[in-house]
Protein backbone atom coordinates (compact mmCIF):
# COMPACT_ATOMS: atom_id res chain seq x y z
CA UNK A 1 0.00 0.00 0.00
CA UNK A 2 1.08 3.33 -0.84
CA UNK A 3 2.17 5.72 2.09
CA UNK A 4 0.60 8.69 0.40
CA UNK A 5 -2.65 6.48 0.18
CA UNK A 6 -2.35 5.43 3.96
CA UNK A 7 -1.60 9.04 4.96
CA UNK A 8 -4.58 10.37 3.05
CA UNK A 9 -7.17 8.36 4.16
CA UNK A 10 -5.73 8.49 7.87
CA UNK A 11 -5.45 12.22 8.04
CA UNK A 12 -9.20 12.33 6.43
CA UNK A 13 -10.77 10.24 9.59
CA UNK A 14 -8.59 12.26 12.06
CA UNK A 15 -10.24 15.50 10.21
CA UNK A 16 -13.56 14.15 10.08
CA UNK A 17 -13.72 12.85 13.80
CA UNK A 18 -12.17 16.38 14.56
CA UNK A 19 -14.80 18.56 13.64
CA UNK A 20 -17.34 16.24 15.50
CA UNK A 21 -15.57 17.00 18.83
CA UNK A 22 -15.30 20.51 18.43
CA UNK A 23 -18.86 20.61 17.32
CA UNK A 24 -19.41 19.05 20.54
CA UNK A 25 -17.08 21.06 23.07
CA UNK A 26 -19.64 24.27 21.67
CA UNK A 27 -22.54 21.97 22.29
CA UNK A 28 -21.44 21.51 25.76
CA UNK A 29 -20.89 24.88 25.98
CA UNK A 30 -24.08 25.60 24.86
CA UNK A 31 -26.05 23.43 27.52
CA UNK A 32 -24.72 24.66 29.84
CA UNK A 33 -25.04 28.71 29.54
CA UNK A 34 -28.94 27.11 30.46
CA UNK A 35 -28.45 26.37 33.61
CA UNK A 36 -25.55 29.03 34.34
CA UNK A 37 -26.52 32.04 32.01
CA UNK A 38 -24.46 34.52 34.51
CA UNK A 39 -20.84 32.45 34.06
CA UNK A 40 -21.77 33.40 29.90
CA UNK A 41 -18.72 35.40 29.31
CA UNK A 42 -16.59 33.11 31.05
CA UNK A 43 -17.82 30.30 29.25
CA UNK A 44 -16.87 31.28 25.85
CA UNK A 45 -13.73 32.32 26.78
CA UNK A 46 -12.99 29.12 27.92
CA UNK A 47 -14.03 27.38 25.17
CA UNK A 48 -11.45 29.12 23.30
CA UNK A 49 -8.67 28.84 25.94
CA UNK A 50 -9.28 25.03 25.90
CA UNK A 51 -7.89 24.39 22.51
CA UNK A 52 -5.05 26.58 23.21
CA UNK A 53 -5.16 28.61 20.52
CA UNK A 54 -6.76 32.04 22.41
CA UNK A 55 -3.64 33.95 20.33
CA UNK A 56 -4.82 33.00 17.08
CA UNK A 57 -8.49 34.12 18.14
CA UNK A 58 -7.55 37.19 19.61
CA UNK A 59 -6.04 38.54 16.69
CA UNK A 60 -8.76 38.64 14.67
CA UNK A 61 -11.65 38.80 17.15
CA UNK A 62 -12.10 41.22 20.22
CA UNK A 63 -14.35 39.79 22.61
CA UNK A 64 -15.07 36.47 23.47
CA UNK A 65 -18.71 36.44 22.91
CA UNK A 66 -20.79 33.33 21.39
CA UNK A 67 -21.15 34.81 17.65
CA UNK A 68 -16.98 35.48 17.61
CA UNK A 69 -16.21 32.04 19.36
CA UNK A 70 -18.93 30.45 17.19
CA UNK A 71 -17.24 31.85 14.00
CA UNK A 72 -13.68 31.10 15.08
CA UNK A 73 -14.78 27.43 16.06
CA UNK A 74 -16.64 26.28 12.95
CA UNK A 75 -16.72 29.10 9.79
CA UNK A 76 -13.07 30.60 10.13
CA UNK A 77 -11.35 29.30 6.97
CA UNK A 78 -7.64 30.64 8.27
CA UNK A 79 -7.81 28.85 11.47
CA UNK A 80 -6.61 25.43 10.75
CA UNK A 81 -8.98 23.63 13.52
CA UNK A 82 -12.20 24.81 12.56
CA UNK A 83 -14.92 22.54 11.50
CA UNK A 84 -15.23 24.17 8.02
CA UNK A 85 -10.95 23.59 7.66
CA UNK A 86 -10.62 20.07 8.93
CA UNK A 87 -13.91 19.39 6.77
CA UNK A 88 -12.19 21.16 3.65
CA UNK A 89 -9.09 19.19 4.74
CA UNK A 90 -10.72 16.15 5.25
CA UNK A 91 -12.25 16.13 1.33
CA UNK A 92 -9.00 16.88 -0.26
CA UNK A 93 -7.60 13.97 1.17
CA UNK A 94 -10.74 12.16 0.25
CA UNK A 95 -10.19 13.85 -3.29
CA UNK A 96 -6.69 11.99 -3.53
CA UNK A 97 -7.68 8.76 -2.86
CA UNK A 98 -11.10 8.28 -4.83
CA UNK A 99 -9.88 4.69 -6.10
CA UNK A 100 -10.07 3.64 -2.20
CA UNK A 101 -13.28 4.97 -0.63
CA UNK A 102 -16.63 3.64 -1.90
CA UNK A 103 -18.87 6.20 -4.19
CA UNK A 104 -20.93 6.78 -1.03
CA UNK A 105 -18.30 8.18 1.33
CA UNK A 106 -16.96 10.31 -1.19
CA UNK A 107 -20.57 11.58 -1.82
CA UNK A 108 -21.39 12.26 1.85
CA UNK A 109 -18.12 13.88 2.73
CA UNK A 110 -18.07 16.26 -0.18
CA UNK A 111 -21.86 17.14 0.10
CA UNK A 112 -21.16 18.05 3.96
CA UNK A 113 -18.40 20.31 3.52
CA UNK A 114 -20.41 21.90 0.68
CA UNK A 115 -23.73 22.43 2.45
CA UNK A 116 -21.21 23.50 5.49
CA UNK A 117 -19.45 26.09 3.44
CA UNK A 118 -22.92 28.11 2.27
CA UNK A 119 -23.43 31.40 2.66
CA UNK A 120 -26.48 30.57 4.83
CA UNK A 121 -24.24 28.78 7.11
CA UNK A 122 -23.33 31.34 9.74
CA UNK A 123 -27.11 32.23 10.49
CA UNK A 124 -28.07 28.92 10.96
CA UNK A 125 -25.31 28.47 13.41
CA UNK A 126 -26.32 31.39 15.58
CA UNK A 127 -30.48 31.30 14.63
CA UNK A 128 -30.34 27.62 16.13
CA UNK A 129 -26.87 26.31 17.36
CA UNK A 130 -28.53 22.95 18.90
CA UNK A 131 -29.85 22.04 15.69
CA UNK A 132 -27.00 22.77 13.99
CA UNK A 133 -24.05 21.54 16.07
CA UNK A 134 -26.33 18.28 16.68
CA UNK A 135 -26.36 17.77 12.52
CA UNK A 136 -22.55 17.95 12.25
CA UNK A 137 -21.88 15.19 14.63
CA UNK A 138 -24.66 13.20 12.94
CA UNK A 139 -23.22 13.29 10.02
CA UNK A 140 -20.09 11.99 11.19
CA UNK A 141 -21.17 9.38 12.32
CA UNK A 142 -23.24 8.30 8.97
CA UNK A 143 -19.92 8.57 7.59
CA UNK A 144 -18.15 5.81 9.66
CA UNK A 145 -21.29 3.90 9.08
CA UNK A 146 -20.56 4.48 5.28
CA UNK A 147 -17.29 3.56 5.86
CA UNK A 148 -17.87 0.21 7.73
CA UNK A 149 -20.56 -0.96 5.68
CA UNK A 150 -19.16 0.17 2.33
CA UNK A 151 -15.74 -0.60 2.21
CA UNK A 152 -13.22 -3.64 2.62
CA UNK A 153 -12.05 -3.91 5.84
CA UNK A 154 -8.36 -4.26 4.45
CA UNK A 155 -5.32 -2.00 5.17
CA UNK A 156 -7.00 0.97 4.10
CA UNK A 157 -9.81 0.36 7.05
CA UNK A 158 -6.84 -0.39 9.35
CA UNK A 159 -5.83 3.19 8.86
CA UNK A 160 -8.79 5.01 8.57
CA UNK A 161 -10.40 3.87 11.92
CA UNK A 162 -6.30 4.37 13.45
CA UNK A 163 -7.04 8.16 12.55
CA UNK A 164 -10.43 7.84 14.28
CA UNK A 165 -9.34 6.51 17.28
CA UNK A 166 -6.46 8.51 17.94
CA UNK A 167 -8.51 11.53 17.27
CA UNK A 168 -10.84 10.52 19.65
CA UNK A 169 -8.94 9.62 22.54
CA UNK A 170 -6.97 12.76 22.24
CA UNK A 171 -10.48 14.86 22.73
CA UNK A 172 -11.80 12.73 25.09
CA UNK A 173 -9.16 13.38 27.47
CA UNK A 174 -9.32 16.87 26.51
CA UNK A 175 -13.61 16.98 27.28
CA UNK A 176 -12.30 15.87 30.83
CA UNK A 177 -9.85 19.00 30.78
CA UNK A 178 -12.66 20.95 29.81
CA UNK A 179 -14.18 20.54 33.44
CA UNK A 180 -10.58 22.53 35.01
CA UNK A 181 -10.82 24.97 32.19
CA UNK A 182 -14.28 25.72 32.32
CA UNK A 183 -17.18 24.31 34.38
CA UNK A 184 -16.04 24.16 38.01
CA UNK A 185 -14.78 28.50 38.31
CA UNK A 186 -15.62 28.08 42.00
CA UNK A 187 -14.28 25.40 44.34
CA UNK A 188 -16.93 26.35 46.74
CA UNK A 189 -18.87 24.43 43.70
CA UNK A 190 -17.68 21.13 44.33
CA UNK A 191 -21.09 18.25 45.06
CA UNK A 192 -23.49 21.13 44.90
CA UNK A 193 -26.36 20.58 42.16
CA UNK A 194 -24.14 23.02 39.63
CA UNK A 195 -21.12 20.32 40.24
CA UNK A 196 -23.09 17.54 38.96
CA UNK A 197 -25.14 19.76 36.17
CA UNK A 198 -21.59 20.11 34.89
CA UNK A 199 -20.25 16.35 35.10
CA UNK A 200 -23.46 15.12 33.52
CA UNK A 201 -22.59 17.82 30.68
CA UNK A 202 -19.27 16.12 30.30
CA UNK A 203 -20.63 12.87 30.11
CA UNK A 204 -23.36 14.03 27.71
CA UNK A 205 -20.50 15.50 25.57
CA UNK A 206 -19.03 12.18 25.21
CA UNK A 207 -21.89 10.83 24.36
CA UNK A 208 -21.64 8.68 27.89
CA UNK A 209 -24.50 10.08 29.94
CA UNK A 210 -26.67 6.86 29.55
CA UNK A 211 -23.39 4.34 29.43
CA UNK A 212 -22.38 5.55 32.30
CA UNK A 213 -25.69 5.45 34.45
CA UNK A 214 -25.71 1.34 33.63
CA UNK A 215 -22.37 1.25 35.79
CA UNK A 216 -22.68 3.87 38.42
CA UNK A 217 -24.94 4.98 40.84
CA UNK A 218 -23.99 8.04 41.34
CA UNK A 219 -22.01 10.69 39.62
CA UNK A 220 -18.93 12.19 41.21
CA UNK A 221 -15.75 13.83 39.63
CA UNK A 222 -13.64 9.94 39.80
CA UNK A 223 -16.69 7.91 38.94
CA UNK A 224 -16.77 9.96 35.42
CA UNK A 225 -12.96 10.43 35.10
CA UNK A 226 -12.48 6.48 35.44
CA UNK A 227 -15.44 5.72 33.32
CA UNK A 228 -14.01 8.38 30.31
CA UNK A 229 -10.14 6.88 30.84
CA UNK A 230 -10.31 3.53 31.88
CA UNK A 231 -13.46 1.62 30.75
CA UNK A 232 -12.65 -0.50 28.34
CA UNK A 233 -15.59 -1.16 26.90
CA UNK A 234 -17.14 2.20 25.96
CA UNK A 235 -15.87 3.22 22.46
CA UNK A 236 -14.95 6.76 23.17
CA UNK A 237 -12.83 5.79 26.32
CA UNK A 238 -9.49 6.65 26.18
CA UNK A 239 -8.15 2.82 27.34
CA UNK A 240 -10.75 1.48 24.32
CA UNK A 241 -9.44 3.59 21.88
CA UNK A 242 -5.74 3.21 22.35
CA UNK A 243 -6.44 -0.68 22.23
CA UNK A 244 -8.33 -0.43 19.38
CA UNK A 245 -5.60 1.38 17.90
CA UNK A 246 -2.77 -1.09 19.43
CA UNK A 247 -5.19 -3.83 17.56
CA UNK A 248 -5.29 -2.05 14.33
CA UNK A 249 -1.34 -1.08 14.36
CA UNK A 250 -0.42 -4.89 14.98
CA UNK A 251 -2.99 -5.88 12.32
CA UNK A 252 -1.37 -3.38 9.64
CA UNK A 253 2.46 -4.40 10.91
CA UNK A 254 1.96 -8.10 11.00
CA UNK A 255 3.74 -8.71 14.21
CA UNK A 256 3.02 -11.39 16.16
CA UNK A 257 1.48 -11.39 19.39
CA UNK A 258 3.76 -9.67 22.22
CA UNK A 259 6.58 -8.94 18.74
CA UNK A 260 7.38 -5.14 18.38
CA UNK A 261 8.71 -4.54 14.91
CA UNK A 262 8.81 -0.77 15.01
CA UNK A 263 8.83 2.48 17.07
CA UNK A 264 4.86 3.13 16.82
CA UNK A 265 4.32 -0.42 18.37
CA UNK A 266 6.24 0.09 21.04
CA UNK A 267 4.77 3.89 22.17
CA UNK A 268 1.64 2.24 21.44
CA UNK A 269 2.41 -0.66 23.49
CA UNK A 270 3.53 0.95 26.32
CA UNK A 271 0.89 3.28 27.03
CA UNK A 272 -2.11 0.70 26.64
CA UNK A 273 -0.20 -1.22 29.09
CA UNK A 274 0.17 1.73 31.41
CA UNK A 275 -3.68 2.68 31.12
CA UNK A 276 -4.56 -0.93 31.69
CA UNK A 277 -2.75 -1.01 34.88
CA UNK A 278 -3.69 2.37 36.48
CA UNK A 279 -6.03 3.39 38.37
CA UNK A 280 -8.24 6.42 39.89
CA UNK A 281 -6.23 6.64 42.80
CA UNK A 282 -2.83 6.78 41.18
CA UNK A 283 -4.47 9.31 38.97
CA UNK A 284 -5.81 11.64 41.81
CA UNK A 285 -2.02 11.47 43.26
CA UNK A 286 -0.77 13.07 40.37
CA UNK A 287 -3.96 15.25 39.41
CA UNK A 288 -6.06 14.86 36.75
CA UNK A 289 -5.11 17.52 34.59
CA UNK A 290 -1.68 16.59 34.50
CA UNK A 291 -2.20 12.82 34.13
CA UNK A 292 -4.19 14.46 31.04
CA UNK A 293 -1.71 16.05 29.77
CA UNK A 294 0.80 13.77 29.77
CA UNK A 295 -1.22 11.22 27.87
CA UNK A 296 -2.03 13.92 25.03
CA UNK A 297 1.87 14.24 24.63
CA UNK A 298 2.00 10.54 24.71
CA UNK A 299 -0.73 9.98 21.81
CA UNK A 300 1.03 13.02 19.88
CA UNK A 301 4.37 10.85 20.47
CA UNK A 302 2.05 7.80 18.92
CA UNK A 303 0.84 9.78 15.88
CA UNK A 304 4.54 10.93 15.63
CA UNK A 305 5.92 7.57 15.35
CA UNK A 306 3.66 6.32 12.91
CA UNK A 307 4.12 9.16 10.20
CA UNK A 308 7.51 8.23 10.65
CA UNK A 309 7.08 4.66 10.23
CA UNK A 310 4.21 4.25 7.58
CA UNK A 311 3.80 7.59 6.18
CA UNK A 312 7.37 8.52 4.94
CA UNK A 313 6.51 11.57 6.94
CA UNK A 314 9.78 13.79 6.20
CA UNK A 315 8.95 13.52 2.67
CA UNK A 316 5.04 14.93 3.44
CA UNK A 317 5.81 17.49 5.91
CA UNK A 318 5.20 20.37 3.45
CA UNK A 319 2.07 18.94 2.18
CA UNK A 320 -0.67 21.31 3.37
CA UNK A 321 -3.75 18.74 3.92
CA UNK A 322 -2.02 16.62 6.34
CA UNK A 323 -0.20 18.73 8.36
CA UNK A 324 -1.66 18.28 12.22
CA UNK A 325 -2.21 21.51 13.85
CA UNK A 326 -4.00 20.31 17.08
CA UNK A 327 -1.94 21.89 20.12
Amino acid sequence: MLSRVANSIYWMCRYIERAENVARFISVNLNLLLDMPSEAGKHWEALVLVTGDQKIFEKKYQNYDKESVIRFLTFDREYPNSILTCLAAARTNARSIREVISSEMWEHLNNAYLELAESSGPAFALEDPHRFFKIIQMRSHMFNGLMNCTMSHTESWYFAHMGTMLERADKTSRILDVKYFMLLPRADLVNTPIDNIQWTAVLKSASAFEMFRKEYRRISPKNVAEFLIFNIQFPRSILHCVSKINSYLGTISGSPGGIVRNSAEKQLGKLEADLGYADMEEVMSVGLHEYLDSVQNRLNQVDSAIGVTFFNLKLLINTSTNIQSQK
